[in-house]
């Protein structure tokens, strides 16, 4: 198979910062989004008393300052849960007023759709088409009045890629998108903006679901939390983000642009952590790396837990990784776990990879024996 990997471009030490990195979006857990505990924009736990809100928003959205409101206002939220034009006000000039009765009935329905499913991903698929219109926009009129930066990701840092570039580029899952959230979402845009419901086909609503399903990170500050509801859901059917602490132990997702190309492995080189006390993924070197090793991180919890035999262990993440990402891991841990006792392969998923790339992208082998795009 072939794919985009991450490298290291200098040797770094154990324990050394790669890089730090921005999500392109966000999306908190919904029983904290609830309690309003956490900035919507951040995540950044929010001290009693000094959470910012505005009354208007349907979805309980707090921030921790007004740099936070003001970024998450211009970048989706104003568009998906807000009745202000979508478009700065030089360039909505001469549009029909629109129906706001038809954009807050919009709203509510995907707000009550979301909370009833009880799923990131479908948010966060609605935040990034929000925030490509909010880039996309801004760049025809970068002086309008009312206008925000439109990016916390400027091209010039991520390889001249815009963020679809980026996205394009990464690896998904097969997924079907259900037609009642094609809908809901395409109303949500079409109410704001005629024309905006373009951005939702069914073959592309499916594809970023299965984007966002195999490329999200779980963020967790600390050891995490222990108080996150259990799912009813069967454990093939729970949701998954990539975290080496477990699911469980997140506050939330986010997309991460660069970090998505990071590979998994049970060893992995480094480890995301979230030292800031925010959604920025500060990428750690686990062991000493020299210019060229790869960079990957564990999508699963792969510490062996206390009263767990190694077989256990290897078994409880190679089916994490299958229920979650499709794939059988081939890593040096698991090659080396294999060879010291070939039995601890029994009862093992049988995976083949199920993950695929957009057509454009898929890497060929030249005659030279490179890879080329």
């Amino acid at each position: 198979m072939r794919k985009k990997i991450l490298v290291v471009t200098k040797d770094c030490d154990a324990g050394e910062v790669i890089y730090k990195e921005n999500p392109a979006v966000t999306v908190l857990d919904f029983d904290l989004q609830e309690k309003g505990t956490h900035c919507t924009h951040c995540l950044r736990l929010i001290q009693t008393g000094i959470a910012i809100k505005l009354p208007t928003d349907r979805f309980n959205s707090v921030y921790c300052s007004k740099d936070c409101l003001a970024k998450s206002k211009a970048q989706s939220q104003g568009l998906l849960f807000g009745l202000e034009p979508p478009v700065p006000l030089g360039l909505s000039l001469g549009m029909p007023q629109q129906d706001t009765t038809a954009r807050e009935a919009a709203q509510s329905a995907f707000v009550d759709y979301i909370k009833k499913n009880g799923k990131a991903v479908p948010l966060l698929v609605a935040r990034f088409i929000a925030r490509q219109v909010a880039n996309e926009t801004l760049k025809l009129i970068p002086n309008a009045v009312g206008a925000q930066p439109p990016s916390d990701i400027p091209e010039a840092e991520s390889g001249g890629y815009t963020m679809y570039d980026h996205l394009e580029r990464l690896r998904y899952l097969d997924v079907k998108a259900p037609e009642e959230e094609i809908k809901i979402v395409s109303r949500v845009l079409s109410s704001a903006l005629p024309g905006l419901e373009q951005f939702v086909t069914e073959e592309r609503h499916a594809t970023l679901l299965g984007k966002m399903a195999y490329n999200s990170y779980g963020v967790c500050f600390g050891d995490g939390r222990d108080d996150k509801p259990v799912s009813a859901e069967r454990p093939e059917d729970v949701e998954k983000t990539r975290t080496p602490y477990g699911t469980s132990k997140q506050i939330g997702s986010a997309l991460y642009l660069v970090s998505a190309y990071a590979s998994h492995s049970c060893a992995p080189s480094t480890r995301p952590s979230f030292s800031s006390g925010t959604s920025e993924l500060y990428l750690v070197a686990n062991r000493v790396l020299k210019k060229g090793d790869e960079i990957t991180v564990s999508y699963v919890d792969s510490t062996q837990h206390a009263g767990e035999t190694t077989t256990d262990a290897r078994r409880r993440r190679r089916m994490e990784l299958a229920r979650g990402w499709r794939f059988a891991c081939s890593c040096t841990r698991c090659q080396s776990e294999l060879l010291d006792n070939p039995a601890c392969a029994d009862g093992e998923p049988i995976q083949k990879d199920e993950s695929k790339i957009e057509e454009p992208f898929i890497m060929n082998e030249s005659p030279s024996g490179s890879l080329d795009p």
